[in-house]
């Protein structure tokens, strides 16, 4: 007679946001584990966010290598956080995921006719040991953004609610994969007493020791992949639910690489760079950047914005930018390198009094140094405005807030009463930066388009280049 277990061992990751330095200490945790514990003793999982376009080896394989890497760890489980669901298109994601020997859950999404693609699993129930373990996966539901991709993501705590009443009869132990935030997490275990076990990402929470509410055991293992969640479970003979359990997170940044992972992102690092190594523009000369002053390549920019999304203004912070670029033959790998965030276009309807506003916040030097974190923002610094279709003249020794003197769009003077179509970045409409700049109405997003699709578009064009040396921002 097969001996049912009655023990099992979560492992969990979240948020690696394609930190691939880590990734070969993260698999070194992991192996010992395994060699440890038996295969039914052990279940794998992460929770989203694994892929960031930011790095060259993502971008550069379309979430290939992320797949290869997780594939090599034993990853049994993959919730797609935000940054698979809103920076890939489903074809791209459908490819990567076809080389993965994990299974790709996701409780609350489907396509916008309610229809879930085949290589999406909305629950699972997996046998360890004897054990039936439940799986529900939920993600945050920015329905403004995955719309346009063709997606549609149900209100995820709803979705958890029916997925219980559905495996809790069913399971041994049940678990919910979280990329929603500790906060919903939380309220999740409050509400909903029949989840054993919540392993979470999306906020970067960092729990050293798992949480307990109620009958529920909640983890969180940081970002970057610096920790390793790990959740121990004891069951007992003809007892439907765990009768002991215990988490915590370990640190791996002092662990050696394994050799196989970290010889796997060497050869998909290669792949990648060659890929990016294909021509994106060609320029007669170099175009500087700085984020802290106007600069030609943050015109570029602002300007491509504005005739991307047919406004009247264009806006987008120097931050965005990480440097300029020098003349001659540059590569994607190049745009890539001086623009890295997967930030997507966007265009509102906004006031004269809010654009004003914001314009005086970037003549302040603390405000520009401003260092941003998350909202899809891979920079550093938040940087000064860079203006497309205004001019702005300003005394820079004047009072913070009150050194504009005039505006003027189109050669008219900016009428704070008025609303004007501005072409600007997605970033500002979660209220980060420049707050004044997402508080319009007629929000329209441009998916699935980076900045640097609309950089590139701009440095084919020899006029568009020179218009970026036109200074907007005139002192007096």
């Amino acid at each position: 007679m097969t001996r049912t277990t009655n023990r099992l061992i979560l492992l969990h990751t979240n948020d690696v946001h394609s930190c691939f330095e880590n990734m070969p200490k993260l698999a070194a945790a992991i192996r010992r584990f395994r060699a440890a514990h038996a295969r039914d003793e052990l279940l794998i999982v992460d929770c989203g966010d694994h892929m960031d376009r930011m790095r060259g080896e993502t971008e550069g394989t379309a979430g290939e290598a992320n797949v290869a890497v997780l594939n090599a760890t034993g990853c049994e489980v993959f919730l797609p956080g935000n940054n698979e669901g809103l920076t890939f298109t489903r074809p791209q994601l459908e490819r990567a995921f076809a080389g993965s020997s994990f299974s790709v859950l996701c409780t609350n999404l489907t396509d916008r006719s309610g229809v879930r693609p085949s290589w999406l699993k909305p629950t699972l129930i997996l046998d360890k040991g004897g054990r039936k373990i439940g799986l529900i996966g939920v993600t945050a539901s920015y329905n403004d953004f995955y719309a346009p991709l063709g997606w549609h993501a149900e209100d995820p705590f709803v979705a958890v609610e029916t997925a219980v009443r559905e495996l809790r009869g069913q399971t041994d132990l049940l678990v919910v994969l979280s990329h929603v935030g500790l906060r919903f997490d939380r309220e999740l275990a409050e509400k909903v007493p029949d989840i054993d076990c919540i392993v979470g990402g999306h906020t970067h929470h960092l729990l050293e020791k798992a949480e307990r509410s109620g009958n529920t055991l909640i983890g969180c293992a940081g970002k970057l992949g610096t920790h390793l969640g790990v959740m121990e479970f004891e069951f007992s003979e003809g007892v439907g639910r765990p009768v002991a359990m215990d988490g915590y997170a370990i640190g791996v940044t002092e662990e050696t690489d394994d050799a196989e992972v970290a010889g796997l992102i060497e050869h998909v690092r290669r792949i990648s760079l060659h890929a990016l190594d294909r021509p994106a523009a060609v320029l007669s000369e170099p175009i500087p950047h700085d984020p802290l002053a106007e600069s030609d390549l943050g015109n570029v920019l602002a300007d491509g914005l504005r005739q991307w999304t047919g406004a009247e203004i264009g806006l987008v912070n120097g931050g965005q930018l990480l440097g300029g670029l020098d003349g001659g033959t540059r590569t994607e790998y190049d745009l890539l390198s001086v623009c890295p965030s997967p930030i997507n276009p966007c265009s509102l309807l906004l006031s004269g009094r809010d654009i004003l506003e914001a314009l005086e916040q970037s003549l302040v030097e603390g405000h520009a140094r401003m260092e941003i974190r998350g909202y899809g923002f891979r920079g550093n610094v938040l940087g000064t405005l860079c203006a497309s279709g205004m001019t702005i003249r300003y005394d820079a020794s004047g009072e913070a807030y009150h050194r504009i003197v005039e505006v003027r769009v189109g050669g008219r003077p900016l009428e704070p009463d008025r609303r004007y179509r501005v072409g600007t970045i997605d970033m500002f409409t979660f209220g980060v930066g420049y707050p004044t700049l997402g508080k319009g109405p007629e929000l329209t997003f441009y998916l699935p388009e980076f900045l640097r699709d609309v950089l590139r578009r701009q440095l084919s064009d020899r006029r568009a280049v020179r218009l970026g040396k036109m200074r907007r921002f005139i002192p007096v």
